[in-house]
């Protein structure tokens, strides 16, 4: 069971700015009401610039958070842009690998770089909520859907199935202080959708969010990302992803198809597409371009073959990531997904 959290700011430095302190305050009274003991990195409220200016800082706390024994749980505040100028401090003499311990690392977005750290070093994590995102909704309560994940991961260190949820939610457009308490807009949710192969297919899911892995492979929005990456060998190699699971979902930049496409397009050339067991995909925020991604990923891996000779599995519309709510989806361990029943098991 988990009893202290310590939130960390590897991205994006917002948590620190005071324009959101009404949600920060929000997202600590919700956990210290769950029980939790909450923690914060020494760097972790900074604020934007002085984070922008110091990846060496946010390196430090991530490398704190790890050694600290009382810390259970390693909450991300939010994502951003450019976590991949960590590497250096957590790599280069082999800090990080120093400083691990066993516990629960929690993130999305941008941190999909951190996740792929990790499990570089051989550590299981947990893709699909953040503090600011999750714990620090603006409405009366967390999202129901939110929290059963949340809960089940501070009650049990894990997270054992996953299923659909009932409804969607549209994204907010304003967050200030006079939005604590009102609704969002929701919709009814479909539920998990196999776009082609066998609708039950197992491996161990890694992946993220789909302009991550473009960044971080190309370095099209910051010109040394893709150097970093090569040098510290952060993207798995085509052997590494055989039988794993992908994941992949988009963020809140709302790529168009022609990039959404490109970036499939790259992954199948580097290996991945045509290794894994199985995909899947994120509903994107607000729907945003979901019939050209579902198109996209058909006509790029439509002829892909899983080892067993039969259509590569594509399951769409799983409320991870950057759609609200989010599940909580376990890196690392052995998954089952079964699309007919609607559920995704995990080993303990």
């Amino acid at each position: 069971m988990i009893h202290t959290v310590c939130i960390v700011s590897l991205s994006r430095g917002i948590i620190g700015e005071p324009f959101v302190k009404h949600e920060t305050d929000l997202g600590v009274r919700r956990l210290e009401e769950m029980g939790l003991k909450v923690k914060f990195g020494a760097h972790a409220l900074m604020g934007i610039r002085y984070l922008d200016e110091h990846p060496e800082k946010r390196a430090e706390d991530l490398l704190a958070a790890f050694r600290d024994p009382e810390t259970d749980l390693i909450l991300c505040a939010i994502g951003g842009d450019d976590t991949y100028r960590l590497a250096p401090w957590l790599f280069e003499h082999g800090e990080l690998a120093a400083a691990l311990r066993p516990k629960p690392f929690l993130g999305f977005s941008d941190t999909t770089v951190n996740h792929l750290m990790l499990h570089k070093l051989g550590l299981p994590t947990f893709y699909g909520q953040s503090f600011l995102a999750d714990l620090c909704e603006l409405d009366a309560e967390l999202l129901p859907y939110t929290r059963r994940y949340f809960e089940e991961l501070i009650r049990t260190g894990t997270v054992r199935r996953v299923t659909p949820s009932p409804v969607w939610y549209e994204e907010r457009t304003q967050w200030g202080p006079d939005q604590v308490g009102v609704p969002r807009v929701s919709h009814p949710n479909p539920g998990f959708e196999l776009l082609q192969g066998p609708p039950v297919f197992e491996g161990k899911i890694l992946g993220g969010c789909i302009e991550s892995l473009y960044d971080l492979l190309t370095g099209s929005r910051y010109g040394d990302e893709a150097e970093i990456c090569e040098k510290y060998g952060l993207f798995p190699n085509a052997e590494d992803w055989k039988g794993r699971i992908l994941l992949l979902e988009s963020s809140q930049e709302k790529p168009g198809p022609a990039l959404y496409e490109k970036t499939l397009e790259l992954l199948k050339d580097r290996g991945v597409l045509g290794a894994v067991s199985g995909v899947l995909l994120g509903k994107p925020m607000d729907g945003a371009f979901e019939a050209e991604y579902k198109e996209a990923i058909l006509q790029v891996a439509g002829e892909l073959r899983t080892a067993d000779g039969l259509p590569l599995p594509i399951v769409s519309n799983l409320s991870v990531g950057h759609a609200t709510p989010r599940c909580i989806l376990p890196f690392g361990v052995d998954a089952r997904v079964d699309a007919e029943r609607q559920i995704i098991t995990f080993a303990p």
